[in-house]
C-alpha cells in the first residue's frame, strides 16, 4: 500500500474526529456544568502526559533536552498566557492546547516523513496514526466544548491539525531532524500541555465547584486516558 502526506493527513483527520465524537457524546453529559467538562479535559490530558507521552518519550529521547524542552514549554506557556489574557483573546486555553499538540505532531510526523518509502511500513505507520490521535482529538475537542465552541470550529481545528501534519510529514521526507532536536520539540510539548493541562482546565474552576466535584471529574478524566491508552497498547 503505497501512502502519501496527504493520504495520512487524512486518516490523522478521520482518526481525531472520532475522539471528537467520543467527547461530544461526553459534553452532552456535562451539558449543564463547563467547569465539569473542563475538569474532565484537565484530568485526561495529565493521564496521557502521566500514562503516555511522558515515559514514551524519556525511552526515544536524552533526558537533558526533554528536561531543557519542559523548561523552555513552561516559560513560552507564560508568555503566550500572558498576551492571551492582557488581550482578552477568546479562548486562550484552547489556541494554547493546539499549540501544543501542533508542537508535539512535528517529531512524529517529520519521523513518518522519513519512513514513508518503506512499503513494509505503511500499514503499521496507518494503525498507528489512527489509534495514537483519538486521545488528541478527545482532548482538543473536549476543551472546545468545554468553551461552548460550535462544531463547526471543531472541524476547522481537525483541518489545521491534518494540515500541518501532512507538512511536516513532506518536510521529513527530505529534511532528517536531529535527535537531539526532536526530543527539545518534544520536551517543549510536554511543557505546554501539562501546564495548559493543570493551569487553565483545573486550577482555573478550583474555586467554582466543590472538592468532591473536582475529585470526581478529574479522577474520570484520568481513568479515560488510561482507557483509551490500555487500547491503542
Amino acid at each position: 500500500m503505497q501512502l502519501s502526506a496527504m493520504v495520512l493527513g487524512g486518516f490523522l483527520f478521520f482518526s481525531i474526529s472520532i475522539g471528537g465524537a467520543i467527547a461530544w457524546v461526553f459534553s452532552k453529559l456535562f451539558q449543564h456544568t463547563t467547569q465539569g467538562l473542563s475538569l474532565l479535559c484537565g484530568g485526561f490530558l495529565v493521564g496521557i502526559l502521566v500514562l503516555d507521552i511522558v515515559p514514551s518519550s524519556f525511552h526515544l529521547y536524552q533526558t537533558f533536552g526533554l528536561i531543557l524542552g519542559i523548561f523552555i514549554g513552561y516559560f513560552i506557556f507564560r508568555i503566550l498566557d500572558t498576551i492571551f489574557h492582557s488581550s482578552h483573546s477568546q479562548n486562550p486555553s484552547v489556541t494554547l492546547l493546539a499549540i501544543a499538540m501542533i508542537i508535539h505532531t512535528i517529531p512524529i510526523s517529520l519521523t513518518v516523513g522519513n519512513l514513508l518509502g518503506n512499503a513494509a511500513l505503511s500499514i503499521t505507520i496507518t494503525a498507528s496514526i489512527i489509534l495514537h490521535h483519538i486521545p488528541e482529538g478527545f482532548a482538543l475537542s473536549t476543551a472546545l466544548l468545554s468553551q461552548g465552541e460550535r462544531l463547526w470550529r471543531l472541524f476547522l481545528y481537525f483541518i489545521v491539525f491534518s494540515i500541518f501534519f501532512s507538512i511536516f510529514i513532506l518536510i521529513g521526507q527530505y529534511w532528517d531532524l536531529s535527535e537531539k532536536a526532536q526530543g527539545l520539540l518534544m520536551g517543549i510539548s510536554i511543557g505546554l500541555i501539562a501546564t495548559t493541562s493543570i493551569s487553565e482546565f483545573i486550577l482555573h474552576h478550583i474555586r467554582s465547584v466543590t472538592l468532591k466535584s473536582l475529585i470526581i471529574y478529574v479522577c474520570l478524566g484520568y481513568l479515560l486516558s488510561y482507557v483509551f491508552h490500555t487500547l491503542v497498547e
